[in-house]
């Protein structure tokens, strides 16, 4: 079960919220000196000296509307992410995206000369792809658009207004690598994610395909008693002792490594021990 919500809210969402406009707050009244966004502020030539930054970036606003376009990006896209990836991973995620755009900014700043990155716009990003990744149909509305878009068309505009002017070159105050940055990064992770959930399910196919029986239902004598061995209902029936614990290592191997893993001796083994298990006794 996702987090549950708050006012819409999921926790980490309400979290990231309350405390970018913490921090806005605190930096527009009681740290108005350039020295607090020089502290906090990502700078690509100083990075490796503040590494703190590549986190404390994200957390900065240049002035209310770019806080606004953020939150606001974040309170829509933000509460579905999480309760489908859970609010561990969600919060991971969301700074994993932020520090991908930071690690972006390094070629913005061989292109031009740039002081300082800040804005949670990197992170923001990857959300909305990640929303666009898992509810590609789902309708967003846009004012003062007349009918909804669907959230991959909404997503690959933002996208690619970014990768123009970033292409371009354009000096219009925006950090647009640092954007590409955070998509980079949520691209990255999902695709990583989806090749780790279909590689385990594959995995479990080819498991269950290969598994044997290693019990098999108690023989009845021709009297119609159960043999005593077999009335005490051994997990192995009356497997022998040494093909029994054959089974056992192969099927470990199976676990660990996948049948990809097994020799073709063991691959025999295994068929043979298959085919046995699946005859039915003689009366």
């Amino acid at each position: 079960m996702g987090p549950q919500r708050m006012y819409g809210l999921t926790t980490w969402v309400r979290r990231l919220l309350v405390a970018n406009l913490l921090v806005f707050l605190i930096q527009k009244t009681l740290f108005v000196d350039s020295t607090f966004i020089k502290a906090f502020a990502f700078s690509p030539l100083l990075a490796w000296k503040q590494p703190w930054t590549f986190v404390t970036y994200m957390f900065l606003h240049a002035g209310i509307v770019h806080l606004a376009f953020n939150m606001l990006m974040l309170f829509f896209f933000g509460p579905s992410v999480e309760e489908r990836m859970g609010g561990r991973t969600f919060v991971l995620f969301y700074l994993l995206c932020g520090i991908g755009g930071a690690l972006a900014s390094f070629p913005l700043s061989q292109a031009m000369p740039v002081s300082q990155v800040i804005g949670a716009s990197g992170a923001v990003l990857g959300v909305a792809v990640a929303f666009a990744w898992y509810w590609p149909d789902d309708p967003v509305f846009i004012f003062p658009l007349p009918d909804p878009v669907p959230a991959k068309w909404l997503v690959t505009f933002l996208v690619g207004v970014d990768l123009v002017l970033a292409f371009l070159g354009v000096s219009d105050g925006v950090a647009h690598p640092a954007h590409l940055g955070g998509v980079a990064a949520a691209l990255l992770y999902l695709k990583g994610r989806q090749w780790h959930e279909m590689r385990g399910e594959r995995r479990g196919r080819q498991m269950s395909e290969s598994s044997v029986l290693v019990s098999q239902p108690p023989r009845v004598s021709r009297s119609g008693s159960m043999p005593p061995r077999a009335a005490k209902g051994g997990a192995r029936g009356d497997t022998d002792p040494r093909a029994s614990a054959e089974i056992d290592r192969v099927l470990d191997k199976i676990s660990a490594g996948g049948v990809e893993s097994l020799t073709p001796a063991e691959r025999k083994f295994l068929t043979e021990i298959s085919r046995r298990l699946r005859t039915p006794p003689k009366p």
